[in-house]
């Protein structure tokens, strides 16, 4: 039972669920920084077919795409995944309570000082040993992630957020890639999924190659299984090497280029 010093999170959830408008909001509550999120409609499965498309012709089972049916089915999983990734200690939003139509969790940050994305520190960094040094602490963080034996849902850069005390957490987990692929291929496609999102911003500050040593580094460490699985990937996304690096055919087209630069090492 909640008491005087206990804030009664089961019904604030309840009195706010009905009235918030958005389904992601953040409401400051009793000295606290909260995030209520609640289901929206069910996602379509004609969403992901094209994807899954492209993953069958270039045959890298990590790029399959992960259902993320949406509605009550995305608020389950989420509940689900931050509960696990919390009880492996890994830093994520505590779920403070919890309904079918949605949940309320406590902000990684502190009250009124709202975290920043790993995506846009990086962005801001300023210097090139400043955006390598952030490059690396997401990897870093990746690695604890995998070596508690869990998975990400989509580990791209703005899912994980540096928090108050300099550290990296990590959100967004309405789907569960390990329901529908072996965990290895899942360890890589949250490689695959930082790379992309990444390699970009450390071949513009200029530290590409110093990143391409310590991705050498950092692969070594995989599951045997995902360090196979990334070799194999490698091979059968080969055409990427042929994409330019400038962005005449636009900026999506730069990033993969980008990214498969930094993930065989090869040259710019």
């Amino acid at each position: 039972m909640p008491t005087a010093a206990t804030p009664d999170y089961a019904a604030f959830l309840a009195s706010h669920l009905a009235s918030q408008a958005d389904l992601v909001q953040r409401h400051q509550w009793q000295g606290e920084s909260l995030w209520l999120k609640r289901a929206g409609q069910p996602h379509p499965a004609w969403r992901y077919r094209v994807l899954a498309v492209v993953a069958r012709l270039v045959r890298v089972p990590a790029l399959q795409p992960v259902p993320n049916p949406g509605g009550t089915q995305a608020i389950a999983t989420e509940v689900r995944r931050l509960q696990t990734l919390a009880d492996r200690s890994l830093r994520v939003p505590q779920v403070l309570a919890a309904v079918p139509q949605g949940f309320l969790m406590r902000d990684l940050g502190q009250a009124g000082q709202p975290v920043q994305s790993l995506g846009h520190a990086l962005e801001r960094a300023g210097t090139g040993a400043a955006t390598l040094a952030l490059w690396q602490q997401g990897l870093a963080a990746l690695r604890q992630v995998h070596d508690r034996g869990q998975c990400l849902s989509q580990a791209f850069a703005r899912n994980m957020v540096l928090c108050p005390d300099g550290g990296i957490g990590f959100i967004d987990f309405e789907d569960d890639p390990a329901a529908h692929l072996p965990l290895p291929q899942c360890q890589l496609r949250d490689a695959l999924c930082y790379i992309h999102s990444t390699a970009w911003i450390v071949a513009r500050a200029g530290v590409l190659p110093a990143a391409q040593t310590h991705w050498q580094s950092w692969q070594a460490g995989m599951h045997p299984e995902a360090r196979e699985a990334l070799a194999l990937a490698r091979q059968r996304l080969r055409g990427l090497r042929w994409l330019p690096v400038t962005r005449r055919l636009g900026r999506d087209t730069q990033r993969l280029r980008q990214a498969w630069t930094l993930l065989t090492g090869a040259n710019s």
